[in-house]
C-alpha cells in the first residue's frame, strides 16, 4: 500500500462529502415537509424552525460546494467546470453527472432568489422555493446512480434509510392536511368546541351538587 496520495485524498473527500450532503439535504427536505402553513414544527416555535431549517441549508450547501469543487480537481475522472453546471455534458457519466448538475443548478436558484427575495416578490420566491423540492430526488438519483458505493452495503442501506425518512415526511404531511379543519370553517369549529367545553364543564358541576346531596 502506497498510502493516500492527492488523487485518492480528493476521491474520498468528493465521496465523502457527497454522502454527508445527501443525509443534510434529506434533512432539510424532511423539515421543509413537515413545516406547517404557519411556519412551525412540531414542539418548535416559528423561530426555532425557521433557524434550524435555515442552518441545516446553509450547511448542506457547504457540504455540496466541497463535493463539486472536489470531484472537479479529482484527476481520476475528467469532469470540468462547465459540466459540474450545464447538464448532460460531461463526457464521464453524462446522465448520472448532469442530475448532479440540475440538482446545483436548482440549489443555485433557490439561494439567488433567496438573497433577492425582498426585490423579486415573495410569488416568484415560493414559485422558485417549490421547485426547489426537486434538489432532493434530483441529488438522490444522481448519488445512487453515480456512486457505486451507494449501490450496496451499509451506504446503500443509508440512502434507503434517506427515502424512507421523506417518505415518512410526505405520508405525515398529507394525513395532517387531511385532518386540518379549512380556514372557513375554524371559527365555527372554534366557537363548536368550546360550548362543548362548557357543557361538559356544567354538566360536571351538576354532578358534583348531586352527590353532594
Amino acid at each position: 500500500m502506497n498510502g493516500i496520495t492527492s488523487s485518492t485524498a480528493l476521491w474520498y473527500t468528493s465521496r465523502a462529502t457527497g454522502v454527508v450532503a445527501l443525509l443534510l439535504l434529506t434533512a432539510v427536505m424532511v423539515l421543509g415537509i413537515l413545516v406547517n402553513r404557519q411556519g412551525r414544527l412540531p414542539g418548535l416555535p416559528r423561530f426555532g424552525a425557521t433557524s434550524l431549517h435555515r442552518s441545516v441549508s446553509l450547511l448542506a450547501v457547504a457540504f455540496v460546494a466541497v463535493h463539486v469543487a472536489t470531484a472537479i480537481l479529482d484527476p481520476f475522472v475528467s469532469i470540468g467546470i462547465v459540466a459540474s453546471v450545464v447538464p448532460f455534458v460531461s463526457h464521464y457519466e453524462a446522465f448520472w453527472l448532469g442530475l448532479g448538475a440540475i440538482s446545483l443548478d436548482l440549489m443555485a436558484a433557490l439561494i439567488v432568489t433567496s438573497l433577492l427575495r425582498g426585490r423579486i416578490g415573495r410569488r416568484t420566491w415560493r414559485v422558485v422555493h417549490w421547485l426547489a423540492y426537486l434538489t432532493w430526488p434530483v441529488a438522490f438519483a444522481h448519488s445512487i446512480g453515480s456512486a457505486t458505493d451507494m449501490q450496496r452495503g451499509g451506504l446503500l442501506y443509508l440512502g434507503v434509510a434517506c427515502a424512507v425518512a421523506v417518505a415518512a415526511a410526505l405520508v405525515w404531511r398529507l394525513t395532517a392536511a387531511r385532518r386540518a379543519v379549512p380556514p372557513a370553517q375554524r371559527p365555527a369549529r372554534v366557537l363548536a368546541e368550546a360550548t362543548a367545553s362548557r357543557r361538559l364543564e356544567r354538566d360536571r358541576r351538576a354532578g358534583a351538587r348531586a352527590g353532594a346531596r
